[in-house]
């Protein structure tokens, strides 16, 4: 009789600077938004696990915040949550986007400082990792080529893989790629579970997935929401959430002119939570000031931005 094949998981860590497409790839390899994206970079602060599986094998994908040169504290404790995810995983996904070619058309120019310098903190790591181009719907074949062969050169990396995270192209080969790749091990997660964010955590995040969507310059970093009361009445969600800023000024630019920008974010808000909850939602939002936040440890800390 042929013994079952042993079962595979392991924690896979999602790393690259902002703004290279790591919360979309781990939402499209999930299957659904764990994670949320916005054009702006540093949307994602925390360290969020999603659970992708097939038969015989289970990945929890760490998706973290962009390694960047940080200086402010909450992007200090940011990249300290990224470095720290490398060194506690079974495999990395570093991703990059394709370069642009020189003048002659026939070789990629240098890669970016900051790429490099997630490169260097993989290296450091010491942990089998993926290349991962993405967004190459948006590129030539020519820069995805010499874009492989560049990177190929700087690291050791199991494997190169071009693939769109928003088309979905290539990603299904990614997904057999990272199993292969996977040591025996339990299953760390039950079938129907997809994140280890607490339901309040992702409403919470959902809000200020809109602010960022809808406000520009500094008024979205300066944003932390709360959710303050969840609970079900009868066939409606109910939702409290309070978003926080810095600075009075910003509190008016977030309300907008007769409550217009808030009620936008609110829409599109609740509309985004009846999709994940799949029932009707009622959400009040309110803005409240927290002078400078985002400087305190003690309200970093507060608001689920902890030391490490």
């Amino acid at each position: 009789m042929t013994a079952a094949p042993a079962f595979r998981s392991g924690f896979v860590c999602v790393a690259g600077r902002p703004n290279v497409g790591k919360s979309t790839l781990v939402n499209r390899l999930v299957g659904q938004t764990i994670s949320i994206t916005s054009p702006k970079p540093q949307t994602t602060r925390t360290r969020i696990l999603g659970v992708v599986r097939g038969e015989a094998w289970q990945a929890v994908l760490v998706d973290t915040p962009g390694i960047h040169a940080a200086r402010d504290p909450l992007n200090v404790r940011l990249v300290r949550y990224a470095v720290g995810a490398l060194a506690d995983a079974d495999l990395v996904l570093m991703l990059v986007e394709p370069l642009p070619l020189g003048q002659s058309k026939a070789a990629a120019k240098a890669p970016r400082e900051d790429d490099l310098a997630v490169l260097e903190h993989v290296r450091k790591a010491k942990v089998p990792a993926f290349l991962i181009v993405n967004k190459i719907d948006a590129a030539s074949e020519a820069q995805v080529l010499e874009t492989l062969k560049m990177y190929g050169s700087l690291g050791r990396f199991e494997e190169l893989v071009p693939l769109s995270a928003l088309k979905g192209r290539n990603v299904e080969h990614l997904k057999q790629l990272i199993a292969a790749r996977l040591p025996e091990g339990p299953a760390y997660f039950e079938p129907d579970q997809v994140t280890d964010q607490p339901q309040v955590q992702l409403l919470a995040e959902l809000v200020r997935q809109e602010v960022f969507r809808r406000l520009q310059q500094e008024v979205p970093y300066s944003t932390a929401v709360r959710v303050e009361r969840s609970e079900v009445k009868g066939k409606l969600h109910v939702v409290e959430a309070r978003i926080l800023v810095e600075r009075e000024s910003q509190k008016g630019i977030l309300i907008g002119k007769g409550g217009r920008m808030l009620k936008l974010i609110g829409e599109h808000a609740r509309r985004r939570m009846e999709g994940l909850l799949g029932t009707r939602v009622f959400l009040g939002l309110t803005v409240g000031v927290l002078a400078d936040w985002s400087r305190s440890a003690r309200r970093l800390t507060e608001l689920g931005y902890p030391e490490e």
